[in-house]
């Protein structure tokens, strides 16, 4: 295949690239701001990063970004990539390529946003109104079950993409 028509057929993945870099750049943002000594000492006050809140921020919130906005996104990019050149077959569906990336980046964003939210929201109640916590906390297993589910969909998605792909190449050998 000539290298334009090489970079054309990937181009789909250079999202997953961005993707992946900038829930990086936010993760290692977040990764700054925290150790800096008011946010660390408020952290620490309201359970990071053993429970409570600050766990929901440190390391929960953390960690999703980095590692599934981060890492995952960039070995889904890098299975869709290898898959077809090791293989000789191409990915069983392209779509499937964008609604795994898609889901995947929307449910990283939102689990992230969420658990960021909550644990703003439940830190500060615990330290000027402790007894309203549960209230706000009512709200929490709902939404982040939906974003979860959101983020999952888009693993499943790949997980399909992928073993159909192999279903194909060893149906033909």
């Amino acid at each position: 295949m000539h290298p334009t028509q090489l970079a054309a057929e990937y181009r789909q993945l250079l999202k997953f690239l961005l993707g992946a870099a900038t829930f990086l750049f936010v993760g290692t943002v977040q990764g700054v701001v925290q150790v800096l000594p008011p946010i660390r000492a408020w952290l620490d006050s309201v359970g990071s990063p053993i429970s409570g809140p600050g766990h929901m921020i440190d390391p929960l919130a953390h960690a999703h970004i980095n590692v599934v906005g981060g890492l995952v996104i960039i070995g889904m990019a890098v299975t869709y990539y290898l898959l077809p050149i090791l293989s000789g077959r191409p990915v069983w569906s392209k779509r499937l390529i964008e609604h795994s990336f898609w889901w995947t980046a929307v449910g990283v964003s939102g689990f992230y946003t969420t658990l960021l939210s909550f644990g703003i929201i439940e830190g500060n109640l615990l330290l000027n109104n402790p007894q309203a916590v549960p209230g706000v906390h009512h709200y929490y297993a709902p939404v982040i079950s939906v974003i979860s589910t959101v983020m999952g969909v888009g693993f499943w998605v790949f997980f399909v993409n992928v073993f159909c792909t192999f279903r194909a190449i060893y149906k033909k050998e």
